[in-house]
């Protein structure tokens, strides 16, 4: 498992490291690490031209000593001093080892971005600002030191203008905001160097599976498995306006390997439900009850479903039995109107996009998107749900739980249906056993691989992302053999 801290844990780790250390040890622990970072980017390094942005901060000073060891391999390395003061000793080495200081960007093959730190919030400032720009529009590798400046390394956040690195290079640990977006778009390829902070790292505050943990997690049918023990679903899905709604859920849900889906529907969807998948077993409803479809073990209710009286009625009779219930689409906006549905015993696993979740906590959707981290551990303390937050970077939160962040996926998921197949696929893991906690993080994760999977970098239908979902499911093993990472 992949885990991240926030600023203010690294910075207690830190301070706990150096009460054992000599002074200036961990500097040159991460210059070491980040030039060897550096040196590998550039292959040849004798020659090469590597300009430094160096803040005030210590990661100016981790610049700096990097820039001094570049320059006595016969890099010429220059540096522009942007902060209103630079690290003292990390100068005069830089100075000593033949680097220069200037005052434009030139034409450089590296960029080595130190302006500001872990410790860092709000917007970039002057000149700042203006560097980080012109430095983006250069046609040179860029690489940040611990994050990129303009990205809340606590929270993602970007407030303006943001190092768009091709690596980052942090030091100790993965921090929280290179894991979530918008910051995470800023990130390029994440490498952690090890400076011996992990005795003294508390609780993760995110933390990402990894296809192993996946693997672990996922349930495995046995000698003495039946359709029974494997889990039961009841899907309440589609209507007679959006019947694919239902197709794609009981796909994703069959594809899964549920061991029996039940489909309640009415007639439109009942019939391309029956003609698609045979494996369901299905009601068809003539009025919103779910009293005889059968006893199942969890509920996927929403997708395509509407939102006038007959599916309020529906999703209420849902949420009034005892086993764990997956909403979606529709229903998310019918508990929005009416969120006493969601006082229940059983557990409620929601799975919004960013629009969905502002309705659900009365919060605008652009805010919403600017903090997802927040707004995801807000809507599940308040609403007392676990929260699957869709959207480019997928969020897991469940209350006094470290929030998960899924790490697999395409931009080609961005299509319409996708998140039906979702749904089907947390419902089965649902009905299998798994705590929503669990499931949500595992069905992010499968439906992540799946869309690679069918995408190939190409574009991609709903239907393609269900029918891979085995094949994610049969490739966890190299995925976790190879570290499952993301570039």
């Amino acid at each position: 498992m992949r885990t991240a801290y926030t600023a203010d844990q690294i910075r207690a780790a830190e301070l706990a490291l150096m009460a054992t250390l000599p002074e200036g040890t961990l500097m040159q622990r991460a210059a070491a690490g980040l030039t060897s970072v550096c040196a590998s980017l550039l292959g040849r390094v004798y020659g090469s031209r590597v300009l430094l942005l160096v803040g005030r901060g210590d990661n100016g000073g981790d610049a700096l000593y990097a820039g001094e060891r570049l320059a006595r391999r016969g890099a010429r390395v220059e540096a522009i001093l942007a902060g209103s003061k630079t690290h003292a000793e990390g100068l005069a080495a830089f100075l000593e080892a033949g680097g220069r200081v200037v005052e434009e960007v030139g034409a450089p093959e590296l960029v080595v971005d130190g302006l500001v730190g872990i410790g860092a919030s709000g917007a970039l400032r002057e000149p700042y600002a203006s560097l980080v720009a012109e430095a983006n529009a250069v046609d040179a590798l860029m690489v940040a030191v611990d994050v990129p400046s303009g990205v809340d390394s606590s929270t993602g956040r970007v407030a303006g203008v943001a190092v768009d690195a091709h690596v980052t290079v942090t030091m100790g640990a993965c921090k929280t905001g290179l894991l979530v977006d918008p910051g995470a778009a800023k990130v390029g390829l994440l490498e952690v160097i090890d400076i011996g902070l992990g005795p003294y790292l508390p609780d993760p505050d995110v933390a990402a599976l990894t296809a192993e943990d996946v693997e672990g997690l996922l349930p495995r049918p046995g000698a003495e498995s039946d359709k029974y023990r494997r889990g039961v679903i009841g899907i309440a899905a589609g209507s007679d306006r959006y019947t694919g709604a239902a197709v794609l859920s009981v796909g994703g849900a069959l594809r899964a390997g549920a061991g029996m889906v039940r489909y309640a529907g009415t007639a439109p969807p009942v019939q391309q439900v029956r003609a698609r998948w045979p494996e369901a077993v299905v009601t068809e409803l003539d009025h919103p009850s779910i009293a005889g479809v059968g006893r199942v073990q969890a509920w996927v209710a929403g997708p395509g479903l509407g939102t006038g009286d007959w599916a309020h009625e529906l999703v209420a009779g849902v949420l009034a039995t005892d086993v764990p219930v997956l909403l979606d689409a529709d229903a998310l906006t019918i508990v929005s109107r009416d969120r006493g549905l969601l006082r229940r015993a059983a557990p409620v696993l929601i799975t919004p996009h960013a629009g969905e979740l502002s309705r659900l906590i009365g919060v605008p959707g652009d805010r919403v998107e600017a903090s997802r981290l927040e707004h995801a551990r807000r809507a599940a303390a308040e609403l007392g749900v676990t929260v699957l937050l869709k959207g480019s970077t997928t969020l897991i939160a469940e209350d006094e739980r470290p929030v998960r962040v899924n790490l697999t996926g395409s931009s080609w998921l961005a299509t319409g249906g996708t998140g039906d197949v979702l749904s089907g696929v947390g419902g089965a893991l649902l009905a299998a056993g798994l705590t929503p906690y669990d499931a949500g993080s595992c069905a992010a994760f499968l439906h992540g691989l799946a869309g690679r999977i069918a995408s190939d970098g190409a574009p991609l239908a709903a239907a393609d992302v269900a029918d891979a979902v085995p094949s994610a499911i049969r490739s966890l093993r190299g995925e976790s053999r190879s570290g499952g990472r993301r570039s």
